[in-house]
């Protein structure tokens, strides 16, 4: 697993801000040699957080997600506080879908003292978190195993989704693009996330802040069809207006009362 050091951080900051970065400007900006920037920029390029360029390093292409190891380690904190802020808006005693995700697990590891939950998952990670969990029933759909992230796809994944309806949806995604656009990379994990959606109840997406910077190829569906926004920041203006004008309850980690609400 690639643990970011603090300098790594924040030289994902800077290319998230400017697209790309160079060893020269930030070994001036680090006080550092270049040969430390780039062995920083050689392991961020390794994990697939970023893409080698010649005297630097750019933000990885919208083409392809990143591996999962380095998604996981991505935000770790701000993910964890996102999961714990929606598994508090879930209640005891309900049904609910939680698909492929880092954040959405999260969201499962927060849910473990939750009692009478019937949850169908089609991320294995998901299932192993809430096996040990005696008054929580695990469903795993059935399909084709991705090796690289433990997510479960396919049409008999898509097939076995749509025998349920169930109270809750919990929902990651890969990027939100700024018209709304919820995006993903691989299409057969995106029907089944549409499958999901149209058999719940009550969506609820979870995003931290870097998915507002990020891009992805395949469309999922629209910010408008979201019940419940918990994310980490205030999102861009145009995101806040689109969920204020289609009734979506945004709801912040860093802005909350004790209810989680938006002060």
């Amino acid at each position: 697993m690639l643990a970011l050091s603090p300098r790594q951080q924040q030289i994902l900051v800077l290319a998230r801000q400017t697209g790309s970065v160079a060893v020269d400007e930030l070994a001036g900006r680090f006080s550092v040699s270049p040969q430390t920037i780039r062995k920083d920029l050689n392991e961020l390029c390794d994990g697939r957080i970023l893409a080698r360029t010649h005297g630097g390093a750019m933000l990885s292409s919208g083409v392809e997600n990143m591996a999962y190891e380095a998604r996981r380690n991505l935000a770790a904190a701000e993910k964890r506080r996102i999961g714990q802020l929606a598994a508090s808006l879930i209640p005891d005693n309900c049904s609910l879908f939680i698909n492929i995700g880092t954040t959405t697990e999260e969201v499962a590891r927060a849910l473990i003292h939750h009692q009478g939950l019937l949850v169908i998952t089609n991320n294995i990670h998901v299932a192993g978190i809430l096996m040990p969990c005696p008054r929580i029933d695990v469903i795993v759909v059935g399909g084709t195993l991705r090796s690289s992230d433990g997510g479960i796809v396919g049409e008999s994944a898509v097939d076995m989704i749509s025998q349920f309806k169930v109270d809750h949806a919990v929902m990651g995604v890969s990027a939100i693009d700024g018209d709304g656009a919820l995006l993903d990379f691989d299409v057969r994990e995106v029907r089944a996330a549409k499958a999901i959606m149209g058999n719940s109840r009550h969506v609820m997406l979870v995003a931290d802040a870097m998915k507002f910077s990020r891009s992805a190829p395949v469309r999922i569906a629209h910010m408008s069809q979201v019940s419940t926004f918990v994310t980490d920041r205030m999102p861009p203006e145009a995101i806040a207006e689109l969920c204020k004008h289609n009734g979506v309850d945004l709801r912040l980690t860093d802005t909350h009362d004790m209810n989680g609400t938006v002060a």
